[in-house]
Parts: C-alpha cells; structure tokens; sequence
C-alpha cells in the first residue's frame, strides 16, 4: 500500500484530550461545559471521517511522532481496520455526548464534571489505539483506557461501585501486566521490531511452534478487554457505572479496543498464513465458541436488564474473534463488520435500560410489563436493536452474521455454523421477551423507588436512542462504507 505523512490522526486523538482540559476549567458553567463534549465528538468524527477516501482507496496514513528505541517508535498508521474502529467510535461519542446530558440531568448525578473529562480521554485512548502503527503505541493507548475508565467505573462511590471498579481494574491491567508484557517482550526479541505488517510480523521467524503458540495464547488472554472466558468477570461487575458508561464500555470503546488489538494480533502480528500453519485459528474458534454459548446462556438466566446486556457482550465479542480466527475471507469480513453492527446495536440497548430507569427507576426485567405504553420511543429502539443482536434482516447484525455463517462454509467447518445458529436462537430467546413484557404484559404496579411523578420519555434522550437505532436499521441497508474497509483488511 502506497502511504503519506499527515499529522490528521494525531489533531483526531488529540481533540478530545484537550476538550477535556476545557471541560475541567468549565466546571462551574454546565451548559458550556456540556456543550464542549458535544462540539469536540463532531470535530473528532470529522478529522476521523476525513481520512476515510484515502484509506478507501487502499493508501496508508503515517506519522511517526518520536524513536524510543531501535524498532519501537510512538508512530500512527491509519489503514482499514483502524478506520473500522475509529469511525465507529468516533461516530457514537456524538450520539453518547447527547444521551449523556439527558441521563446526568435527569438523575442530577454528582461529579459531572470529572464524568464528562474522563469521558473524553477515554476516546482519545480509543481512537490513538486505533491508529496505532505497532504494538508499543497500541498498548500505551490500551493502558490509557483502563486507568482512564476506572474512575467511570467507580462513579457511583459506594460500595457496590468499589468492588465492580476493583474487579474491573484488577482484571485488565494483571493480565496486562502479566501475560501481555511477556507477549511483548518476547515479540521484540524474536523480530527486533513491534511494528505492525500486512503479512504478519512474525511470518519469518523461526522459532518453534512451542513459543509460538505460547506467544499467541499471552496475547489473547493479555488482551483482557476482550471478555474471552474465563477472563471475562469484570465486565458484567462493570455494570454499576452510569449507563452512559456502559454504553461506553460494552459498545464504543472498551471492549471495542479489546477484540481490535486480538484482531491486530490475528492479521498483524501472527498473520493469516502462521496463525492457519500453527492451528491457532481452529484452536482460538473452538474457545470463543464456548465463549459465545455459556454467555448467552448467562445472559438467559439474568432479570436485571442491564447484567443481561452485559453477558450478552461477552457473547457477542467472540463473534469478531470467531471471524478473524476462521481465516477464511467471509468469515474475517463478517468478524471486522460485527464490529461496527454490535456497536450501534448494543450502545442503542444500553441507552434504552438508562432512559427506562430514568423515567422510573426499574432495573429487573420482570418490572417492565406495559411499559412500552408508557416509553414508546425507547422500547421501539431496543426491539430495532434486538432484531439486529438476533441477526434479522433488515438490521446491521444481519449483514456480520450472514459473512461469518458464509465464512465457516468457506473453512469446511459445519461446527462453528452450528454455533452461530444455536446462538441466534439464545439471542431472540433473552431479547425477544423483553420487548414482548414492555408492550404486551399487563403494566406492573410502581415500586416503593419509583418517582410519584408519570412515567414519560425524556426528549433528548429518546431522540439519541432512535437515532443509534436508525444507525444500526441503516448499516443494514447501506452496508458499503464498512463492508469495503472490512474487504480492504483482508487483501
């Protein structure tokens, strides 16, 4: 790929964290502090969505910033599976910083300020993950968004906060700090270099098949953020941050980063050819798949709405891996496209639970009867994001399910079409009742928590939630944009 120099994804990384240095001295005027995070995602996603025709043409963009040591550089690299991410997230801050007012207003949260700073960094690690160039840049950026997150995690200051955000931390950065620095380390010492290579970076090493293969597993157990079981706990104990919050960690960016750098890992690091010579691809489907399963079976079991959602993720993360590790072309295309498909379906079901418990503090499943009635807007929006968790058409999750179903055809491996199929029918079977209880039940009576005053949507955030949900009825019809950075990755 022919590449050029531009600073663009730098001012793109680097527009968020100065937002937040104005969101920190705006603390005392709201409005303009507010107002700041929506402006500074509509730049950031501008600089982002800029690039795009370049990258779309199949040219590189490049910035090295400074040399640490021979072969590690702090250096961008913009190509289609950055794009993929940073389009996706960079596209949902807009929509979060929107949603994001309604929700803290509404509740009249404390430590709004720190919220929506912490808010900001947090996509700036996102998006510098994105266009990292090596695997010294991408794990900064990783780092960043663990320590930055903590304190959303954490927002709440309670007890139930403080053991979630403990979890939370403990998970992400011991497996960073352990498997991941092995993983790192040993990289440099095999190839002198961390950068990033079409082909894989590792494709001419000669070492055994023994490290090799311990290398990958540091690697994709390192990469915590991808909920692979068993490392998997924190996210679900997540779920005691701000819905916002949630949103963020299990659509836009956490998790997001997660399965990315597996799929760096997959694509450039290993490589197609290694990754298929060494049978980590058949190896990696065949964990994922218990992954996908036992999550969905959790998620069926669970009455909060937000601890079902949560296990939900866990599934449907192993979904991109599943894609990448097939290593057939259907199947890699349909992993990168869930990417973006899970994103605006699962962000636009986070929001849904926050409008819910904002118009009348219900959490448990069993409490929603009727309340489509009452919350038509919000319970038309998860039922649109529901379809496109099952993978039914016309909705963006149909398009990635199609490409990994096509995919495992492509590899000759039946068993894994099974396990898309068994696990669409768990989706429909833990989604579908939800929006059956909202609109059909008889309306549950109020609980000693909810608020005396009617149960009613509130405008803007009822705005943002059909707006993520027309996201995602709209990936589903007009494919191409992602399609054509997903068939770009894997040329």
């Amino acid at each position: 790929m022919a590449a050029s120099e531009s600073i663009t994804p730098v001012l793109a990384i680097l527009v968020s964290f100065g937002a937040a240095l104005v969101i920190l001295a705006l603390h005392q005027r709201p409005n303009l502090r507010d107002a700041t995070s929506v402006i500074a995602a509509v730049i950031k996603f501008m600089l982002v969505i800029s690039m795009a025709p370049m990258v779309l043409r199949g040219e590189l963009i490049e910035y090295n910033l400074f040399t640490v040591l021979p072969g590690i550089d702090f250096a961008f690299r913009v190509d289609p599976l950055g794009m993929v991410f940073a389009t996706t997230s960079s596209l949902l801050w807009i929509v979060a910083a929107l949603y994001s007012i309604g929700y803290m207003r509404s509740l009249n949260e404390h430590a709004q300020t720190r919220f929506y700073a912490c808010f900001a960094v947090s996509l700036s690690a996102a998006v510098g993950g994105s266009f990292a160039a090596n695997l010294f840049t991408l794990i900064i950026f990783y780092e960043v968004l663990s320590l930055i997150t903590y304190p959303l995690v954490y927002h709440h200051e309670d007890e139930a906060a403080w053991e979630g955000s403990k979890k939370y931390i403990v998970y992400l950065m011991g497996a960073s700090k352990t498997f991941l620095l092995i993983a790192v380390a040993l990289t440099y010492f095999l190839t002198g270099s961390l950068d990033f290579a079409h082909d894989g970076l590792l494709k001419e090493v000669s070492s055994s098949p023994l490290i090799l293969t311990l290398l990958y597993f540091c690697y994709l157990f390192g990469f915590a953020k991808a909920a692979i079981m068993p490392f998997h706990a924190w996210l679900p104990a997540a779920m005691v941050a701000p819905t916002p919050v949630s949103g963020l960690l299990h659509a836009v960016a956490v998790v997001k980063m997660g399965v990315f750098c597996v799929l760096r890992v997959i694509f450039h690091v290993f490589g197609v050819q290694l990754m298929g010579d060494l049978g980590l691809g058949i190896a990696t489907a065949y964990l994922v798949s218990f992954t996908i399963i036992t999550a969905s079976l959790y998620a069926l079991t669970r009455d909060d709405l937000k601890a079902r959602l949560a296990y939900s993720t866990v599934s449907q993360l192993s979904y991109i891996v599943l894609g990448a590790a097939l290593l057939s072309p259907g199947a890699m295309v349909g992993g990168i496209m869930h990417i973006a498909g899970h994103a605006f379906s699962k962000i636009t079901l986070f929001f849904c639970a926050g409008s819910i418990f904002c118009a009348c503090r219900r959490r448990k499943i069993s409490e929603l009867g009727g309340i489509g009635h009452r919350l038509p807007w919000t319970m038309t929006a998860f039922f649109i994001a529901s379809l496109s968790m099952i993978g039914i058409p016309p909705v963006g999750g149909f398009i990635s399910k199609w490409y990994l179903i096509v995919g495992a055809i492509e590899a000759q491996q039946l068993a894994f079409v099974l396990v898309l199929l068994i696990s669409s029918l768990l989706n429909a079977a833990y989604f579908l009742p939800i929006s059956y209880t909202a609109f059909f039940d008889k309306e549950a009576p109020p609980s000693g928590a909810a608020p005396t005053a009617p149960i009613r949507e509130i405008p803007l955030m009822a705005a943002t939630v059909m707006t993520t949900a027309l996201l995602s009825l709209l990936l589903g019809l007009y494919p191409d944009y992602f399609l054509s950075l997903a068939q770009e990755v894997i040329k």
